[in-house]
């Protein structure tokens, strides 16, 4: 016959496995917040995108210019890699957007020289996000990004309008974007 202790070494591994197992469906069957439903819409971005900017007021250096961007799912589900790139210009702004307790947060790492942060709304139809300003880091000696829009039209097209101070004064760039075939 054997020992209690080796019928228990036995048995204990199996009960921690189980346990998990409990937590771990219990956690996936939990109700989603909404910040948490909109941040599984955007991760539906993934891929790359194409389209034009328009400016308001315009911006002759880059109004009408042709626009790519890209989104990336990483760190195991848990953030989302944007990247903008127009056609003629250096700059590659890099935005991070990640669910930060109960908040989706936008954190964007801008060609200004600065790091603005926001967090989401959720809208009532589910189709829109938006971001609106928390703070920066580093100098807007050359303004900053100051508000963020994301709308899903379906599958293959959607619309970003992001908002750049520039002292008290907006800018707004509009991108009606594709997805890239």
């Amino acid at each position: 016959m054997r020992s209690p202790r080796y019928l228990l070494a036995l048995v204990l591994p199996a009960i921690a496995l189980l346990s998990l197992s409990t937590v771990a469906f219990a956690q996936s069957e939990a109700p989603k917040s909404d910040a948490q439903k909109s941040f599984d819409q955007l991760k539906s971005l993934a891929g790359s995108w194409e389209g034009v900017l328009k400016t308001y007021p315009p911006q002759p250096d880059v109004d009408g210019k042709p626009a790519q961007a890209s989104l990336r799912v990483t760190s195991m589900g848990n953030a989302i890699v944007h990247e903008m790139k127009m056609a003629g210009r250096p700059d590659d702004p890099i935005t991070m957007l990640y669910m930060d307790n109960d908040r989706l947060t936008l954190t964007h790492y801008c060609d200004a020289g600065n790091r603005p942060r926001m967090v989401a709304k959720p809208s009532p139809d589910g189709k829109t996000v938006e971001f609106d300003f928390v703070d920066v880091s580093g100098s807007t000696q050359y303004g900053h990004m100051h508000h963020a829009l994301f709308t899903i039209v379906d599958a293959n097209h959607h619309t970003e309008d992001w908002t750049f101070m520039v002292g008290d004064n907006p800018v707004r760039a509009h991108f009606e974007l594709q997805r890239a075939k």
